[in-house]
């Protein structure tokens, strides 16, 4: 089982990976226990940490990333691990694009890209736990029986698709998949196997070393077509096209696989007679005022920096601007238990965390911890990263009671200001998208 409401400390960060390995398995014995998890001493592919962050920025190629992005070899960053926890910020990655593009055109769609992970933030401030249902009804009527269980034989990666089997071998042993391996996946599950979107969405939180509620959730939304005007369709032709064949040509059930045709005759294959896109208007979802959960008095002087999932880095802007304050990153087993973060997950987190080699790391709820520390430690107020995540912010209403709780922005990606409905990507995009494209100002 995972570790209960009592507070407790957690392996310290900066021990050797294969150390780190050992000790993580030890405090969190369920995440060893995922399937496909790699053994203790297996050296995981994804290092996390500012250096590693940096490295892989280096090598960020926009222009290249705009004509080769679908593809499963093309120039896609792999940056998102980072992004998710803060050791990277949006504007600091788009930055890097503008710079490494001829004009600000050429880095353009790297830079909506982005935006998507920008929009599903603000999104999941807006709905907070909303986006574990549906945000709308389903486009399309399905045709197959819905299950809300992972299937054994695809937790087994043996479905007998190539394809498929090695999507799921992959996300189990290194938590990362291209993002066409991930829509390829969520819609074979969803749309021919009848899962639950919920079910796949909850399996991949577990094991994606960017693991982020908002983009993860709501992105399988949008292929379940609860959150888009209609569903997304995985068939052969798209597969071969940005693999080269490399799943088919070995596939046994070539030819004759669960999504062969085209979108149109799978369309009428899964779908109920006369379903298709959903007519009428689409939702309208408004943006969440600021969370500012308790700034009443003056701007702290010592505070206790509190680091979340979202800002686990010296990056974070509460620990950038309270370089000599204390910091507490608290495993909050509410986290641990919806999530079930699989091992890889929890080693790429203490190796970012390592970045502060002073950061106080314990097992518990944020809401008794934070309070006694502040007190314990002398700090005026607690200062934190803001987030989307209800989890945190439900825990900050409540700590504000006994000490301040002051927020910290993220360096701006984009003008929000005319934004007023986020039911579509489009609609959010329209307003904000060529402020995108400034560089933050130094």
């Amino acid at each position: 089982m995972f570790p209960d409401d009592t507070v407790s400390s957690a392996p310290p960060v900066g021990l050797p990976r294969e150390e780190l390995v050992r000790a993580l398995v030890a405090a969190f014995p369920a995440a060893a226990r995922q399937p496909g998890e790699p053994a203790a001493a297996t050296v995981l592919p994804i290092h996390g940490g500012r250096a590693a962050a940096l490295e892989r920025l280096s090598q960020l190629e926009p222009v290249a990333y705009a004509r080769t992005r679908n593809h499963v070899d093309g120039a896609v960053s792999r940056l998102s691990p980072w992004i998710r926890h803060g050791v990277l910020s949006l504007a600091e990655v788009r930055d890097r694009a503008l710079e490494l593009a001829p004009d600000p055109q050429a880095a353009e769609k790297f830079v909506s890209e982005l935006g998507w992970r920008d929009y599903w933030r603000q999104v999941h401030a807006a709905v907070a736990d909303g986006i574990n249902a549906d945000l709308e009804p389903p486009a399309a009527a399905t045709r197959i029986p819905q299950s809300d269980r992972m299937p054994p034989d695809v937790l087994a990666a043996t479905t007998g698709m190539a394809c498929i089997d090695a999507f799921v071998h992959r996300l189990h042993t290194t938590g990362w998949l291209h993002n066409h391996e991930r829509m390829w996946l969520a819609s074979w599950l969803v749309h021919v196997r009848g899962v639950h979107w919920r079910a796949g969405a909850d399996w991949f939180l577990s094991h994606l070393v960017d693991g982020d509620p908002a983009s993860n959730h709501l992105s399988w939304q949008w292929v379940a077509g609860t959150f888009s005007a209609k569903p997304y369709i995985f068939n052969r032709d798209n597969l071969e096209t940005f693999t080269a064949g490399s799943h088919c040509r070995r596939c046994p059930v070539f030819g004759v696989c669960d999504v062969e045709g085209s979108y149109e005759d799978l369309a009428a294959r899964l779908f109920a007679s006369g379903s298709g896109p959903r007519p009428g208007p689409t939702p309208r979802i408004r943006p969440a005022a600021a969370w500012r959960p308790g700034e009443a008095g003056p701007a702290p002087q010592r505070p206790l920096v509190w680091l979340t999932l979202d800002s686990a880095a010296a990056t974070s802007p509460a620990a950038a601007a309270h370089p000599t304050s204390p910091t507490v990153f608290v495993v909050d087993p509410a986290w641990l238990a919806a999530e079930q973060p699989a091992l890889k997950r929890l080693v790429f987190l203490w190796e970012c965390l390592a970045d502060l080699p002073e950061v106080e790391i314990q097992v518990g709820d944020p809401r008794t911890i934070l309070p006694a520390r502040a007190l314990a430690l002398g700090c005026d107020a607690i200062a934190v990263a803001d987030t989307p995540c209800p989890l945190v912010r439900r825990a900050a209403l409540t700590i504000a009671e006994a000490v301040p709780v002051h927020v910290a922005v993220w360096p701006a990606f984009c003008d929000r200001s005319r934004v007023t409905d986020l039911g579509r990507f489009s609609r959010f995009w329209q307003k904000a998208g060529r402020t995108a494209l400034t560089p933050t100002q130094r």
